[in-house]
């Protein structure tokens, strides 16, 4: 069984995701989050850090589990009820924790929405959603019926359990300005760049009901394809690339939260 250390992988990943020069908020901890005795011989790869997921990851034989949201992603807080146990289950099954959030969105390969956009057909010419120094999502050009790319979104969504809505679809409206940012996408500052890119369509995982109203009157498709969905690409992107690597098998831990 081919086995690589944790400090080998982690150190190609650091490297690879820019770890040292991507700002993420506070809570995200890029990076390895929980060590292990090792070596890696499988990895796991999730969307979220969860007692489902460490549970799913020991049964397929994994010691790592890769994931986008890691244990800190609700903050400090205490080692006590589901935060302890979520600890408590990785170090009891030997399973360290490596977690990319914003490096991860951001990479121009393996970044949730360059993926989106590539499972959809687009083809992305520049970045969107700004983040400081670095840009999370990806936007392009286009002419393709918008809801069509709707129903073209809502068939990918389904395969991760979501059901896409999208914001009203005036008659006969096109895509020819979009732009995809995966997770909670429809927030103030994307919108406001959204708006002053004047965008027509744009595809985010999910976004507060304020988003449809606000994009309707403003001439704006959002189509909400699901938080959860969205962000299943890059981990799953990233642990192939890892097994291509360094060749250690590989299985995705399917856990949806229902957003």
């Amino acid at each position: 069984m081919k086995s690589v250390p944790l400090e080998t992988i982690a150190a190609h990943l650091d490297a690879l995701l820019e770890i040292a020069s991507i700002t993420d908020y506070p809570p995200a901890l890029n990076g390895v989050q929980v060590g292990h005795r090792g070596p890696v011989t499988r990895i796991a790869a999730a969307v979220d850090c969860s007692q489902r997921t460490i549970a799913g990851a020991a049964a397929q034989g994994a010691n790592l589990l890769l994931v986008h949201h890691g244990l800190f992603w609700g903050g400090l807080q205490p080692l006590t009820g589901p935060h302890e146990a979520r600890v408590r289950a990785l170090i009891a099954h030997d399973l360290a924790l490596y977690s990319a959030h914003l490096p991860l969105d951001a990479h121009a390969t393996y970044g949730n929405s360059r993926l989106l956009a590539e499972e959809l057909g687009l083809a992305p010419t520049a970045g969107f959603a700004k983040h400081q120094h670095i840009h999370c999502g990806v936007r392009g050009e286009d002419d393709v019926d918008t809801a069509a790319l709707v129903a073209r979104v809502g068939t990918w969504a389904s395969r991760w359990g979501h059901h896409t809505v999208a914001s009203a679809i005036p008659a006969g409206h096109r895509t020819r300005r979009w732009a995809i940012c995966s997770g909670s996408g429809a927030q103030v500052d994307t919108l406001k760049e959204a708006y002053a890119t004047q965008l027509d369509t744009l595809i985010v995982g999910e976004g507060p009901h304020w988003s449809a109203v606000d994009a309707e009157e403003r001439g704006l498709v959002i189509v909400y394809a699901g938080h959860y969905a969205t962000e299943t690409l890059g981990v799953r992107a990233l642990a192939a690339h890892l097994a291509t690597t360094f060749g250690i098998p590989w299985d995705f831990v399917h856990a949806p939260t229902g957003l």
